[in-house]
């Protein structure tokens, strides 16, 4: 970053010091934010109720067929897959499953509009877009991937 480029010069060293953390902190967030989601659908935790309720709503509400299946995968995606990219192990596969999942999930909204609060697109599409980051970036200098160094 040259001084130029900044509003503010005076915060350069502030921006040098916590530049290099704040791809660790998108994918630690990300990725724990996908875990109580995926909780929910496998084992009925956070208000959840588990993979055959859940799976009972995917086949009756979404058409799903085989939806405790569906439930299943997608649970173990948010859980798992949240796990993964919190740590940066196995950071690509992991954000591209979530990013699939995620789709998905978009195209379940697209019919109600954007917001979110109207049950529209806003919130998946804004983590596909999140979850494609680390698809394409990978897990960054403070990872495992990076400490093994292999970025899968």
């Amino acid at each position: 970053m040259t001084q130029t480029s900044l509003i503010l010069p005076a915060l350069r060293p502030a921006y040098d010091r916590v530049t290099p953390f704040t791809d660790l902190g998108l994918r630690v967030a990300a990725g724990l934010f996908l875990v109580p989601h995926g909780a929910q659908k496998l084992f009925g935790w956070f208000g959840g109720h588990g993979p055959v309720a859940t799976g009972q709503f995917f086949e009756q509400q979404l058409g799903f067929s085989n939806g405790t299946l569906v439930a299943v995968a997608a649970g173990s995606v948010e859980f798992f897959g949240g796990l993964l990219l919190a740590l940066g192990l196995l950071t690509r596969p992991a954000a591209a499953a979530a990013s699939v999942l995620l789709a998905v999930a978009l195209t379940v909204h697209l019919g109600n509009g954007f917001f979110w609060t109207e049950g529209g697109y806003e919130y998946p599409l804004l983590w596909l877009i999140l979850t494609l980051t680390f698809v394409v970036k990978g897990g960054g200098t403070y990872s495992i991937d990076r400490g093994l160094g292999k970025e899968f």
